[in-house]
This record gives C-alpha cells, structure tokens and sequence, in this order.
C-alpha cells in the first residue's frame, strides 16, 4: 500500500529550494509518492503564473514530482485562510497521509494560536491597517507567537484547516532554507534562490545566474519558454476597468469599501500596471490585495465563483510511481478525476480554471484546457 505526501505549492518556477523540500518531506515521512497540489495559472497573491501549469508541472516531473494535481483557480487566488482550506480539503481527497510544507518556525505551536483564535473576527476591521497585521498583533498579545511570516502564516492555516476538517492529514512543517520568498537577487554562494530573485534573473536575461540554483529540467523551460509578468495583461485590465460600469465593478468578488471608484480612476491614469498598482496602494490595501481584486475583475469573478469547495481533482501529470498511486486510489476518490476535457466539464466543473486558462493562453497561444491530457513521464 503506496503512502503519500502532500506539497502544496506554486512552483513559480521549480527551483533548488523546491528540491530539498522535496526530499526532506520524503525524509520526514518516509512516504512512497509525492503529490504537489499546484495552483494553475493564477496564484495565491493576485499574479499570472510566470509559466502556464503545464509547463511548470512538467518541470515538477522532472524534478522529481510522483503526481501533479491543480489546486482549483478558486482556492488558489485567495486570503492565505481560504487558501490553505482549499488546499488541506484537495490533500485529503486525493488521499494524502501527510501535508508537508515550507515555514520560517516549524517548531511554531500551532494549536496554542487556533486556541487564541478572535470569537469575532469583525471586530479588528480597521481603515488604516490591513486586516492581517491587526490579526497578527492579538495573536502575539494573546500567545506571545508572532506569525508575520508567509510560510508561518499559511502554515497556520494549513492546521487550522486540517483541526477543523477532522485532521486528515499529519503535517510536517519544514524549515525553510535559503534566501527570504521576496528576495530579488540570486547572491554568488548560495545554490538557493528565491523564485522572485530567478524571475527577475529571466526578466534581466541573466539565465547564467539562474542556472546555478534551479534544476535542470527547470531551466530548459527558462531557456525554451515565454515569461508571463502582470504588464502582458495590462491592456484587458485597464480595459475592464474603465469600461465596466461602477455596478458592474461593485459586484466583484471582494470588491468593498468603494475602491472600484479608485482602481477605475487609478486605470485611466495609469499607462503601464506598475504605475497602476502605485495608483491604487493605501495603507489599509495591500499590492497583494490588490492584484488579487485585479485578477477576479479580469475573470468577472463574483462571490458565487469563488467561495465554493473543490468537487474534483484535476490531472496535471505523474510518473510511474504516480500512476502506482492513481490505480490505487483511484476506486476510492469520492469526487471525479479529470483527465480530459469537454464542454460539458468546463461547463459544470472547471468554469473558473477555464477562465484563467484562456487569460494565459491569449499571451502564450497555448491551449490550457481543451485538447490537453496529463503529462506521462516514463
């Protein structure tokens, strides 16, 4: 009986880090088969995948990834708490023994902070601080643990997601290793980067630099495939923006407190995205926040569209040992597993992975859901 672990991830690209992950996770656990539960082609902070999900799954494969899933577009592009529910509920559907996962403290005592959870969340919405610091600030008054980190603060998430699922899962936190998430430089010593630091090293066509710290199969994609950045969709949001009327704006997934009266200004100003999103920041919004309301007027995502729980597991790819796993598992799975595509599936099943899908696919010209099958790598 084949066990396996679960990496929520993004692998935005695949790089160095993602490998010792990788590793450790299989170390930690001693599981037979490694999952990534991958978000598409959107991702959790508001942005278009650098790479589209076929492209970045094949370069998990390669790195040597059992099976690839795709967290649906509606718990990808979300606040880290409906995320890492989304993420948590797809691990143990697809029967997952553990959840591992990167954090600055693994020892953190996750339980003590769901114990000092606020009963009334609403009570800490403030004007002039993002909801998360304030949140934050009564963690630490209450338990004396800061979470201000993002790996800490999904990997909260993660456990306050699995408690109150009935603990599915094991989780295994992970020290990070390496350089900060943020870092945009590749530093000269270290065979770790940051995935931003490797972006940017792509957008400076420094593909030297980024050699050193990716994997192989992943710079093939660096060297062979198109980057995407948020400037490629600029124009189809700007359009929306100043196009749609303010009704039409204000029924957008997360759209309170009247800032589309500021993004449609902020959006016949602006001439490139940058300039947009420095536009649009107040101290209470965040660029994150931001870009993620960007990413749903783009979709024409309204509440219904994204508060919904995954009814299915989507095929990305796997190797042998994957396909070992799927035929055991696969009796078993209480949602279907979709491996091809059809109207009646993007229809009734898919709608907003399709939606992202077609976003990348008029930048990259390559088909995201129609007449594509999983990877097989033999």
């Amino acid at each position: 009986m084949l066990q396996a672990v679960g990496i929520v991830s993004e692998y935005n690209p695949f790089h160095n880090g993602h490998l010792y992950m990788l590793e450790q996770a299989k170390q930690a656990t001693g599981a037979d088969v490694t999952v990534a539960i991958m978000s598409g082609n959107w991702l959790q902070r508001g942005e278009p995948a650098a790479y589209d999900k076929w492209q970045r799954a094949h370069a998990a494969l390669l790195g040597g990834v059992d099976l690839v899933i795709e967290l649906p577009l509606f718990s990808a592009v979300q606040p880290s708490h409906l995320f890492s529910k989304g993420a948590v509920d797809l691990a143990a559907k697809i029967k997952c023994r553990w959840l591992a996962f990167g954090a600055e403290h693994p020892e953190m005592d996750y339980q003590k902070l769901i114990d000092h959870q606020p009963k009334n969340p609403a009570d800490f919405k403030r004007f002039d601080r993002p909801y998360a610091s304030v949140f934050q600030d009564y963690l630490f008054e209450k338990t004396g643990i800061r979470l201000n980190q993002p790996n800490d603060v999904l990997g909260f998430g993660y456990a306050k997601a699995n408690v109150e699922a009935g603990r599915p899962l094991s989780l295994v936190p992970i020290k990070r290793k390496g350089s900060q998430h943020d870092a945009t430089q590749i530093d000269d010593v270290s065979p770790i980067a940051s995935a931003t630091a490797i972006r940017q090293a792509v957008v400076k066509h420094d593909l030297k630099a980024a050699d050193r710290v990716v994997p192989k199969g992943t710079m093939g994609m660096l060297e062979h495939d198109r980057m995407l950045t948020w400037q490629d969709f600029w124009p189809f949001l700007r359009f929306e923006l100043v196009e749609s009327p303010i009704e039409k704006l204000h029924q957008i997934y997360q759209m309170t407190e009247g800032i589309e009266y500021r993004l449609k200004r902020a959006a016949i100003k602006a001439e490139s995205f940058t300039e947009f999103l420095h536009l649009v920041k107040t101290k209470r919004y965040t660029y994150t926040r931001i870009q993620r309301l960007c990413t749903y007027v783009l979709l024409h995502a309204v509440p219904s569209d994204m508060l919904q729980a995954a009814g299915y597991v989507r095929l990305l790819g796997f190797n042998a040992v994957g396909q070992r796993y799927l035929n055991q598992i696969k009796g078993d799975l209480d949602v279907p597993l979709i491996t091809k595509i059809t109207d009646d599936v993007v229809a009734d099943t898919i709608q907003m992975d399709f939606r992202g899908g077609m976003l990348t696919q008029m930048i990259n010209g390559l088909s995201q859901d129609y007449y594509r099958h999983p990877i097989i790598m033999e």
